[in-house]
């Protein structure tokens, strides 16, 4: 069915409320191509969109869709799903809960069990809450840093890891099954089943383990003062209650406490954006504090900025953050007498190679996936099963999620600003700064700079302009930028790599990401977004100075345009 006909059947239909018809009428032309030129897409990393009507929306009959062949799934999959069981939690963002109480009506109609929270609570909570609960699965409506406008649906196992493609792709085929969105109906059993509220003790178990993982918590805190902004999100509760707990001295950006949907107090609630960071820096300002940090909306990615050398405020990036942060993990672990013989550290084919380098240097292996945590999350429960290792040491995405200790199977923000805060106070008694640890490390291991660039493609044009550059770059991959040649290309998409005198298979999943080696060190992945309409490039470039190493992105990105001619 085309744009114009999905746009009239809502217009015309009875169940689409007078509001939403008065929203119809008033799209221009290319606002109803943007919101019918397809159905919301629900793939490897669940559904995330913009909030209206429309079939490339979120609302409720897209949600209630996504959320009966859910059920259906479930009840083929599981012999014990009625009674198991499903989590649902939500973020702050404008319809979470009217979602989350949807999601668990369907459910339990289907006869399913529905667990729920009294109000919002963070992502990394939610994929506990499935493990403590045994669970058979999980639902957590966010749309984690986007806009406002935005919201998403994420489905999550057994095991508290969201699924990963060859689990979900027999969901995505029963929903693709099901009717139109307007027109999806199911009978209720006749023994519709519970929709609960937990009970407090799940956060206490959360909150207990978050703080479990200290590391050195005798360092003397006193005068280390933190600034801590949830972004209005899911955060605030867990993260006081943990830093307070645990005796440091840290003060909330107050504006930015409310779960405000609107996200009033700042301009941009995502931790990439250096405009997340304005406010709390000037609170920072005003206590002298040593470091700020920051969650995102749901709470799985974390942001920090830091009092450098000279008296100023710098921010981190999330392949920065973490590299510093896996090597105080493994040097304290190392020191400690706990780093496992056969450890592992887990990353992405976009993160820095820092990491890998890191990992080396403590004798631990590194095992890169595809960009999606859950990946490592299902790796993670593979090894523990399989009960002979490798042992989990630490997990990150560039994209400023990490997991310390695996009792959550998704990036914890909670799990992060602790062990960050632990990290900056251990230097910060030794007479260094965070611009100083990141000094040393290039100094160890080469200066890396690593940076992310998105170019925004929208509506049905926007889509096949991804398509069409993507399949440009896979077509002549061997380029050369200023003298500087590709000698390797890895395609994950045909999963190969080729090299100029040999080829070798990629060991992972389809997905449409070109990463290409050139001869220097240098290295650009290539990948669309799986949850926006861009394309996101990313740089990582070798040097032998930080000044050297902070030049070369910015050029490469734009010589690497002319040469895609984009």
């Amino acid at each position: 069915m085309g744009t114009l006909e999905n746009y009239n059947r809502w217009l015309n239909s009875s169940l689409v409320s007078e509001s939403d018809k008065e929203i119809l009428r008033k799209m221009s032309k290319e606002e109803i191509d943007d919101a019918f030129f397809k159905d919301v897409e629900f793939g490897t990393a669940g559904m995330r969109g913009i909030l209206g009507p429309g079939t490339n929306r979120l609302n409720e009959f897209t949600v209630r869709k996504a959320t009966v062949g859910f059920a259906k799934y479930l009840l083929e999959k599981y012999d014990n799903a009625a009674d198991a069981g499903v989590v649902i939690s939500h973020d702050n963002r404008h319809m979470s809960r009217e979602f989350t109480l949807l999601t668990a009506k369907v459910l339990s109609e289907f006869g399913i069990k529905a667990y729920i929270f009294d109000s919002l609570r963070p992502t990394p909570e939610l994929s506990f809450a499935v493990r403590y609960m045994k669970a058979i699965g999980g639902v957590m409506i966010t749309a984690s840093h986007n806009p406002k406008e935005h919201n998403g649906y994420k489905v999550y196992d057994e095991t508290g890891c969201q699924l990963v493609p060859n689990k979900i792709s027999r969901l995505v085929d029963i929903i693709g099954e099901l009717p139109n969105e307007l027109e999806v109906t199911y009978k209720p059993v006749k023994n519709i089943n519970d929709i609960v509220v937990l009970d407090h003790k799940v956060d206490d178990e959360y909150v207990k383990l978050c703080e479990s993982i200290t590391l050195r918590n005798d360092l003397d805190k006193n005068g280390f003062r933190i600034v801590f902004t949830p972004n209005h999100g899911t955060s605030y509760v867990n993260a006081m209650r943990v830093y307070h707990d645990l005796g440091y001295e840290v003060y909330p950006v107050t504006s930015q406490c409310d779960p405000d949907p609107d996200f009033s107090g700042t301009l941009s609630p995502n931790p990439e954006d250096q405009r997340s960071y304005i406010e709390p820096i000037k609170l920072a300002k005003e206590l002298k504090a040593q470091l700020v940090v920051m969650t995102d909306p749901d709470g799985d990615r974390c942001g920090l900025a830091y009092l450098d050398k000279n008296g100023e405020y710098q921010t981190l990036t999330g392949n920065q953050s973490a590299a510093m942060l896996l090597d105080y993990i493994l040097m304290t672990r190392k020191e400690q007498g706990k780093l496992h013989e056969n450890g592992v550290m887990y990353n992405t084919v976009v993160t820095s190679s820092l990491g890998e380098k890191v990992a080396a240097y403590y004798g631990v292996k590194t095992e890169q996936f595809l960009t999606g945590f859950k990946f490592i999350g299902n790796r993670i429960d593979y090894y523990e099963k399989r009960g002979d290792g490798p042992f989990f040491e630490f997990g990150y995405e560039e994209s400023y999620g990490c997991l310390i200790a695996p009792f959550a199977r998704d990036k914890d923000g909670i799990q992060a600003i602790l062990v960050y805060s632990e990290m900056a106070l251990y230097h910060y008694r030794h007479g260094r700064t965070l611009d100083m640890v990141w000094e040393e490390l290039g100094h160890r291991f080469g200066y890396h700079e690593d940076k992310v660039f998105s170019i925004y493609f929208e509506g049905s044009k926007g889509a096949s302009m991804m398509k069409e550059l993507m399949s440009r770059l896979r077509n002549n991959p061997f380029i050369e930028i200023e003298g500087n040649k590709v000698n390797k290309v890895s395609d994950y998409l045909v999963q190969v790599t080729k090299s100029n005198d040999k080829e070798e298979k990629i060991d992972l999943p389809k997905s449409d990401v070109i990463k290409l080696y050139f001869e220097d060190g240098t290295t650009i992945a290539v990948r669309p977004s799986g949850t926006e309409a861009k394309v996101k490039f990313y740089i990582g470039v070798i040097a032998s100075s930080l000044e050297e190493a902070k030049k070369k992105p910015d050029k490469l990105y734009e010589d690497f345009k002319k040469v895609l001619k984009i």
